[in-house]
Formats: C-alpha cells, structure tokens, sequence
C-alpha cells in the first residue's frame, strides 16, 4: 500500500536482503506492540513491519514515542537468535549501528550514538530506539526479540510539541529526496539483520563506540528511585555499559539507567 511515499514496493525496490519480509502500514497502534503480537502467534524471524505513523508509539520505561503523520519512519524487526538474555544485549547497539549509518548514507550528514539507544545529528535526537523480547521460562533462552527503531525523518508541521523543543531534530529540515523514507528504512533493515547475525562480533563494538557521542562529556546519572548524579563519561566498556568518573573521582559502570548531557557543555 502506497502512503505519503511511503510503500511495500518501495521499501523492497532498495532492500538488498531476501530473507526479509517487509509489511508497510499507513499508521499503527505501536509496530513493536503488532510484531510482539505476531510473534506470539508464530510469526518467523525476518518479518518486518514499517509504518508511516503510531498512534500509540512507544519508547524506554513506559513513554510514549511521538510518532506523527508524513514525516517519520518507524521501523520493527522480529528476530528468533538462540542466545540467552545477557548474550543479546549488543543487538541494541546492532540496531544503534545500522541506523547511524543508514542516516548518514541517505543525509550525508554525521550521526552519533547516546547512550545506550539514541541517535542524534547536529545536537538533537532524530531516532529511538527499544527491544523488547521473550525469554523461555525453562530454557532461559530467548524465544523472540523485536527490535523497534523511530526516525525523525523531516520536521512536522508546525514543529516538534513543546517538550520535545530542544531536544528531538530530524534528518532533514525538509521533506527529505524522493523515496527516502523507503530507502531509509531498506537500508537500516539491511544493516540490521547483516550485524544481528553476530551480535558478539568485536566490529560492532568497535562501530559502536566510534560514534559515541558522550565520551568525555560531563553528563547527568538519572537512574530510578536515586538522586542525579553528576559525573564525566569515560567510555563504552565490553559490555556496552558505560564507564563514567563521579565528581568524588571515583569511577563505575552503568549497567541501565539513563544519562543527560549537561547542557552547559
């Protein structure tokens, strides 16, 4: 189905994968929320849904995921990896890689990563992030990841809603070339699936960490039920926690959790 540009067809014209399937949608509730459901009922790895807008997107710890008409892209993938929970943890920043570079291969322009599922380009989040899985009780392996990526890809009318000011930006300033949203999401289904197939491979650590856009930045530790922290980071660690130097010196990782750059830096 066509919409704003946005189609099955298109989408499949610039997908170089053929083990994937691509489902594109108007608008949904949430394409994390339908693929979960999907997969419950059986649905295989490599389906993926795409849709023009959520009206119930969701993001990290229960927000909502501002997901307009026309001017995003908001992407799920289904994958069914034979690793334990812990094992999978790299395949957030699997998806983290493939949409900084697929970003930049139809913008031109730099994209970095936010700990730990942020990408921003000129200062602002233009793309989230979540993974949500299933863990088999008595195996405790995983039974399916769904992984869900929004990109910001021109500025909505009128702007972004005022707590979203300052913070959330878009690939373009415009409507973006001809069939970007297509080839945006082709390319980061692409880049996906290619690096979700060795999560544990040391390059995507290395990619990971190469744009990693809070290195040596002063940075806010907001964690849940603890007063904020100032600190430094430091850096991404092996395994993908954050390293970071409190104002006493001393230093810990961040396992989960969030952080805010300061906005005086």
């Amino acid at each position: 189905m066509a919409y704003g540009g946005l189609s099955e067809e298109g989408v499949r014209k610039y997908l170089r994968r053929r083990d994937l399937t691509v489902r594109v949608y108007d608008a949904v509730g949430s394409t994390n929320t339908l693929l979960g459901s999907m997969a419950g009922e059986g649905a295989p790895a490599g389906l993926a849904l795409v849709a023009g807008a959520q009206t119930a997107g969701r993001g990290r710890r229960g927000r909502s995921f501002y997901s307009p008409d026309g001017t995003g892209v908001y992407i799920s993938l289904l994958l069914r990896p034979d690793l334990t929970p812990a094992a999978a943890v790299p395949l957030t920043a699997c998806a983290a890689v493939a949409a900084a570079e697929s970003i930049e291969e139809v913008s031109g322009v730099r994209a970095g990563i936010k700990w730990v599922n942020d990408i921003f380009v000129d200062g602002r989040k233009v793309c989230g992030i979540l993974t949500e899985a299933e863990t088999d009780a008595v195996s405790g392996r995983l039974r399916h990841v769904v992984i869900g990526l929004g990109v910001n890809v021109s500025v909505p009318a009128g702007g972004f809603p005022g707590d979203l000011q300052g913070i959330a930006g878009a690939v373009f300033p415009g409507p973006g070339p001809e069939d970007v949203r297509c080839r945006l999401a082709a390319g980061i289904l692409d880049r996906l699936s290619e690096l979700a197939e060795s999560p544990g491979d040391p390059a995507v650590l290395e990619a990971y960490r190469g744009r990693s856009i809070l290195s040596g930045r002063r940075i806010r530790i907001l964690e849940p039920g603890r007063e904020p922290q100032e600190a430094t980071a430091v850096g991404i660690n092996d395994d993908y926690s954050l390293q970071v130097r409190l104002s006493d010196g001393t230093q810990r990782s961040l396992v989960s959790g969030e952080v805010s750059i300061r906005p005086d830096d």
